[in-house]
């Protein structure tokens, strides 16, 4: 009996409903970025990859924040720049008025916890993370169990994506 192959998604629609579901947030920061602010109690906690494709932020921050950072925008916010594929927003850091910008694509969550509404995307992997994750799970040096051949391996990129 052939083994059936399994259908290919041409249309990506785990694609199309990830850009969908960034456009929420889009929208909730377009109503923020109005002259009225963010309606009601409502407020937002922003998480992204700080350094991934697009974002801009200073020197200082992400030194602090080398992987990821959560902003929160509810009273102090300045300049909250809405754009089709990303946003810009100030604010202060002890004191200091400071720029971030990040493309859509780097935030891997989305906050408001005034009605509880939470959403989550996976974070893109960058080739360095999954050679860097890849070294430190094998051990150097270490021989082929068993008299393995030294054939190609398939290794799952599952196993490296933050849950």
């Amino acid at each position: 009996m052939a083994e059936e192959t399994p259908p290919v998604d041409e249309m990506h629609y785990e694609q199309l409903a990830q850009d969908a579901l960034r456009g929420v947030i889009r929208s909730a920061l377009e109503r923020a970025a109005l002259p009225d602010g963010i309606p009601g109690a409502h407020h937002f906690y922003v998480t992204f990859k700080t350094r991934a494709p697009g974002v801009s932020v200073p020197p200082d921050i992400l030194a602090k924040y080398p992987d990821e950072m959560t902003v929160v925008l509810q009273h102090q916010y300045w300049d909250l720049k809405v754009e089709p594929t990303k946003f810009s927003v100030m604010l202060k850091f002890g004191g200091m008025p400071k720029v971030l910008a990040m493309p859509y694509t780097a935030v891997t969550r989305f906050y408001d916890p005034s009605v509880q509404f939470l959403l989550q995307f996976e974070a893109p992997a960058t080739i360095e993370e999954i050679a860097a994750e890849v070294a430190a799970s094998e051990p150097a040096g270490t021989p082929p169990e068993n008299g393995a051949d030294d054939g190609p391996k398939v290794v799952s990129l599952d196993q490296f994506r933050k849950k």
